[in-house]
C-alpha cells in the first residue's frame, strides 16, 4: 500500500501544481536577453502590457520601442513541429530595432549548420520596415536562405514578419491600424456550377497559372548580383519551360468535380475536416514544385501559401496525389497534387492568396542561392455568395479578447468536429478493442483450437498493421509519453490530446490494460510495428528461414537494453524535450508506419535492418530495443491479475512452453516474466494441446479404457527433463 500511496500523492501534487491557464512566453526570456543587447542604448524593460504580451523597451525611463516573442502571436512551426521563439523589438515608426533567436527545436545541428550562423541570419532582420511589409504583403525584403536550413529560415522569416505586423497594428505603430471590417462578407456558394473544360476554367479564373521559362530564371539569378549564380546559368534554350504551375481551390465541390471527377470530389470532401480547405497544384517543366524535402523531413519546402499575415506550410500528412484530371482538354502534367489547408490556419477562401514558389540554384558543393516567385489566386465571384456584415471591435484589448475567445472556441469545436468526422475509424478501433477484450477474458475458450486461433491472430495483426498503422497512423510512441510528462509540468490541456482521437482512445485502453494484463495487450496485439515484425517472421518461417534461439544467459542480459534506452530518453527529456524527441528516432515507427518508408535512406536502412533481424529472431526490436515497451513494462508490474494458466509441472520437468515461447518470456524454471510477455497466448494454446503438452497427454492416457486405445509412448518426449512416470496429478493455478 505504501507504493500506491506514494503514486497517488505524486499525481495529486502534479495535478494541483498545474497552471490554471496558458501564460505568455515573453516573460521567460526577458532575463536572458538584456534590453541593451536587443536595442542599442536601452537599459531596461517596462511592465508587461495587460492587453498584449508586449513590454516597453526603456532608455532612461523613456519608451523607445516594444519587445515581444513571435510565438505569442503566431504559431508557425518548422521541421520540429514546434514554434521558433524569436525576441523582437519594434520602434514607434514600425521599424524592427533588434532581433534575438532565443529558443528553437529545429534539428539544424544534425546537418552541420552552426548555431552562430542561424543567429546571424535572425539578427539581420534589424531595420526591417513593417510598413513596407504591410503594403507588399510581406515581400518587401529579400530572404537570406541558409542552404540546408531552408524551412527553418523561412519559418523564422514568417514569424518575425507576421508577428511584427500584428504588434504594429495593435499598437498603431507607424500609422498601421488593426483591420476593422464593416463591409459585406462572402462565403463559398456550394451550389455554384463550374465549367467542365480546361480552357474555360483557365479563362474564367478558376485555374490560375505561373509560367516561367529558362530565360526568366537566368535573368532573376543574374539580377541578384551573385557571380557564381550567374556563371552557373541553365544551358537550355531560353524559351524552354522551367516550370508551369497551375492552382485551383478544390474545396469548392463544383471545382473539384470539374477538375477531378465526381468520385474524387467525394473523396476530397471525406478527406477534409469541417472548416478545412484544399488546393490542387499541377506542374510540368524542368523544376518540381514538390522537391524532395517532404520525403526527407515530411515538409514541402518549395511552396508556401500566403494570405495577408497567414502562411501555411504543407506537410506530408496534408498531401494527396492526384491520379488523373477529369476536365476536358486537360494538358499532361508531370506532377499533380492536393494540399490541405487546416481549419485552424485562419485561411479565408473568399480572399486573395498566393502560392510562393522557392527556386534555388547551386553555387558550390553544398551552397545554394534562392529566389521566389508568386502564383496569385482569387476565387471568382461566381463561386461566392454574400453573408451578413459584421462589426469588429475598436480597441486592441477588445480585439484580442475576441481573438482569445474565438481561439478557445475554435479549438474546442475543432476536436469535436474531428471526432465526429472520424466516427468510422473510432468505431473500427473500438471494435478491435472489444474483440481483444473478449479474447483476453475468455482466453481458455479462444485458444482451444490451435489452428483457428493462429489464423485469428494473424488476421487481427494484419488489420492492426494495415488499418491502425498504415491507414490511420495510430502508432503509439515513447514521444507521446514524454509529451504527456512535459504537458503535466508546463501546462496540461486536454484539447491538445483530443485532436487525435485514435491515439487518445488507444492510450486510455493501454492504461486500463496495464492494470489487468500488463504491457502485452498493446505490444503483442495493438502495436502496428510489432504486428509488422511478427507477420514478416511468420512469412520467413514459411519460407524456411532458419530461426535463432539465443542462449538464455545472453537473452536475459540483452533485456535491459530497452530499459536503458527509455531511461536515457526520459533523462534527456528533463533537460530538453526537443533533444529527446530527436533521439527517439531509435523508434522505427515514424519511418515504417507513419511515413510508409517514404523517407531518407538512412532511416529506411535502419528499419530494414531491424526487420531483417526479426526474420531470424522473432520480434527482435520488441525484445531488446523498444523504449516504449520498456516504459509500459514498468507500471505493468502493478497489474492486479495473473490470467495465464500454468501447471505445477511447467518448468519442472516440462519445458514445452519455455522452448516454444516466441519471445522467450518464460524462464527455464517455468515462471512467465510479465515485463517481457507480449500476451500472444501461445502458452495457453499449448496448455490445452492434446498433442504437445505432456501433462494433457498424461491426463488423457489415464482416462483411456484399458485395451480400447493403445497408449502413446511418451518416454522420449523432447520437452521432459524426467520420465513421465514422475509427473504428479495435474493441478491448475490461476
Amino acid at each position: 500500500m505504501t507504493v500506491f500511496r506514494w503514486i497517488a500523492a505524486l499525481f495529486l501534487t502534479i495535478f494541483f501544481s498545474l497552471p490554471a491557464s496558458a501564460e505568455p512566453v515573453l516573460p521567460r526570456f526577458l532575463d536572458k536577453v538584456p534590453a541593451g543587447d536587443l536595442v542599442p542604448g536601452a537599459d531596461a524593460y517596462g511592465a508587461l502590457s495587460a492587453d498584449l504580451p508586449v513590454v516597453p523597451v526603456l532608455r532612461g525611463g523613456e519608451t523607445v520601442g516594444w519587445a515581444f516573442i513571435t510565438s505569442d502571436f503566431v504559431s508557425t512551426t518548422g521541421y520540429s513541429g514546434k514554434p521558433i521563439d524569436v525576441l523582437v523589438a519594434v520602434g514607434p515608426d514600425a521599424t524592427v530595432q533588434g532581433v534575438k533567436l532565443v529558443k528553437h527545436s529545429e534539428p539544424i545541428v544534425l546537418i552541420g549548420i552552426p548555431e552562430s550562423e542561424m543567429r546571424a541570419v535572425t539578427e539581420a532582420y534589424a531595420g526591417l520596415d513593417l510598413v513596407a511589409e504591410a503594403e507588399s504583403g510581406g515581400t518587401a525584403h529579400e530572404l537570406d536562405i541558409i542552404s540546408g536550413a531552408t524551412v527553418t529560415v523561412m519559418v523564422i522569416d514568417d514569424s518575425i514578419v507576421r508577428a511584427g505586423l500584428k504588434v504594429a497594428r495593435a499598437l498603431g505603430l507607424g500609422g498601421l491600424k488593426a483591420a476593422v471590417d464593416t463591409g459585406p462578407k462572402f462565403e463559398l456558394n456550394p451550389d455554384a456550377p463550374a465549367a467542365t473544360d480546361w480552357m474555360t476554367l483557365e479563362g474564367d479564373g478558376t485555374l490560375r497559372r505561373l509560367s516561367l521559362d529558362v530565360g526568366q530564371i537566368n535573368a532573376a539569378f543574374e539580377a541578384m548580383g551573385n557571380p557564381e549564380a550567374t556563371r552557373r546559368a541553365l544551358t537550355e534554350a531560353p524559351e524552354t519551360t522551367f516550370i508551369e504551375m497551375q492552382a485551383a481551390l478544390v474545396s469548392h465541390p463544383a471545382i473539384a468535380e470539374a477538375l477531378l471527377g465526381e468520385a474524387e470530389a467525394r473523396n476530397i470532401a471525406n478527406w477534409l475536416e469541417d472548416g478545412d480547405h484544399a488546393i490542387a497544384l499541377v506542374g510540368r517543366g524542368l523544376y518540381s514544385f514538390k522537391g524532395s524535402g517532404y520525403v526527407r523531413g515530411g515538409i514541402f519546402d518549395r511552396i508556401v501559401l500566403i494570405q495577408d499575415d497567414i502562411s501555411v506550410r504543407f506537410r506530408d500528412r496534408m498531401h494527396k496525389r492526384i491520379v488523373s484530371l477529369a476536365a476536358e482538354g486537360a494538358p499532361a502534367f508531370i506532377e499533380a497534387d492536393l494540399f490541405k489547408i487546416p481549419a485552424d490556419s485562419g485561411f479565408d477562401p473568399t480572399q486573395p492568396f498566393r502560392i510562393q514558389l522557392l527556386v534555388h540554384r547551386e553555387v558550390g558543393p553544398i551552397d545554394k542561392v534562392f529566389t521566389t516567385f508568386d502564383l496569385g489566386y482569387q476565387l471568382p465571384s461566381s463561386y461566392l455568395r454574400p453573408i451578413a456584415a459584421t462589426q469588429a471591435a475598436d480597441s486592441p484589448a477588445a480585439v484580442n479578447a475576441i481573438v482569445d475567445q474565438g481561439e478557445e472556441a475554435a479549438h474546442q469545436a475543432l476536436w469535436k468536429r474531428i471526432w465526429l468526422d472520424k466516427q468510422v475509424e473510432i468505431a473500427v478501433t473500438a471494435a478491435l478493442l472489444l474483440i481483444l477484450t473478449g479474447v483476453f477474458f475468455f482466453q481458455f475458450f479462444a485458444t482451444r483450437n490451435e489452428r483457428r486461433f493462429f489464423w485469428f491472430r494473424m488476421t487481427f495483426l494484419t488489420v492492426v498493421l494495415v488499418y491502425l498503422g498504415w491507414y490511420a497512423n495510430a502508432q503509439l510512441s515513447v514521444v507521446n509519453l514524454m509529451a504527456l510528462f512535459g504537458a503535466l509540468v508546463t501546462g496540461f490541456s486536454w484539447q491538445a490530446f483530443l485532436l487525435d482521437p485514435l491515439t487518445f482512445i488507444l492510450w486510455f485502453a493501454v492504461a486500463a490494460a496495464l492494470l489487468f494484463w500488463g504491457r502485452g495487450a498493446y505490444c503483442g496485439w495493438l502495436c502496428p510495428f510489432g504486428a509488422l515484425q511478427e507477420l514478416t517472421n511468420k512469412i520467413a518461417r514459411a519460407l524456411r528461414v532458419p530461426q535463432w534461439t539465443l542462449p538464455w544467459g545472453l537473452h536475459e542480459r540483452l533485456w535491459p537494453i530497452k530499459y536503458m534506452i527509455f531511461l536515457g530518453l526520459f533523462g534527456v527529456s528533463l533537460a530538453s524535450i526537443e533533444q529527446a524527441e530527436r533521439l527517439a528516432e531509435v523508434e522505427p515507427f515514424k519511418t515504417a508506419i507513419i511515413l510508409n518508408f517514404m523517407r531518407a535512406w538512412p532511416f529506411v536502412a535502419y528499419v530494414m535492418a531491424l526487420l531483417a533481424a526479426g526474420l531470424f529472431v522473432e520480434r527482435f526490436y520488441c525484445r531488446y530495443l523498444c523504449p516504449l515497451g520498456a516504459a509500459l513494462a514498468i507500471p505493468a508490474r502493478m497489474r492486479m491479475f495473473d490470467w495465464l494458466k500454468r501447471y505445477k509441472e511447467c518448468g519442472s520437468p516440462c519445458q514445452t512452453c519455455a522452448n516454444q515461447c516466441p519471445v522467450q518470456a518464460i524462464h527455464p524454471t517455468g515462471e512467465i516474466n510479465p515485463n517481457e510477455c507480449v500476451n500472444c497466448l501461445h502458452c495457453q494454446v499449448l496448455y490445452q494441446s492434446k498433442s504437445t503438452c505432456p501433462v494433457v497427454i498424461k491426463k488423457l492416457k489415464r482416462r483411456e479404457t484399458v485395451g480400447t486405445v493403445m497408449p502413446r509412448d511418451l518416454s522420449g518426449h523432447p520437452n521432459l527433463k524426467t520420465p513421465l512416470t514422475n509427473l504428479k496429478t495435474p493441478q491448475t493455478t490461476e
